[in-house]
């Protein structure tokens, strides 16, 4: 199964073309203030606005050789203990040997924030995001990553 955490996922369509390439069923999961429009052959599963509701959600649904789709570090790292793949909607792959640093650094940035400080948002989403998001997907489910 491929899991969206589709409240911040600009490639949903992208994704589902290719999961219907290799058969796979895909959950979106989102918040009800991103409403999801109805897929055909996709599980749509919508959540409270309260904070972690759709992260709950996707931690109880998520079974080791899943693949699951979030740019939510710390959900990341859950999925990651559960077995099952991870990636960002920008095709960055997460794994056990980056996970830490990318806590550290949110970490640091959360901090700075407290303190009155700002930190630089992500850049904006880009062609070259999804297409990487597509290629590592498609080496993932073809068993090639």
């Amino acid at each position: 199964m491929i899991i969206i955490d589709a409240d911040a996922c600009p490639s949903k369509e992208e994704i589902i073309a290719l999961a219907r390439e290799f058969d796979e069923t895909v959950l979106l999961v989102a918040s009800y203030a991103h409403r999801m429009p109805e897929y055909e052959n996709v599980i749509v599963r919508q959540a409270d606005s309260v904070p972690e509701a759709v992260d709950i959600i996707i931690m109880n649904e998520v079974k080791p050789g899943d693949i699951v789709i979030t740019q939510d570090y710390g959900l990341a790292s859950v999925i990651l203990g559960k077995k099952a793949k991870v990636l960002s909607p920008r095709g960055m792959l997460y794994t056990e040997q980056n996970m830490d640093g990318l806590l550290e650094i949110r970490a640091l940035h959360a901090k700075i924030r407290r303190g009155g400080g700002r930190t630089k948002g992500p850049s904006p989403y880009t062609k070259a995001d999804q297409m990487k998001l597509v290629q590592i997907l498609r080496g993932l489910l073809t068993k090639e990553i």
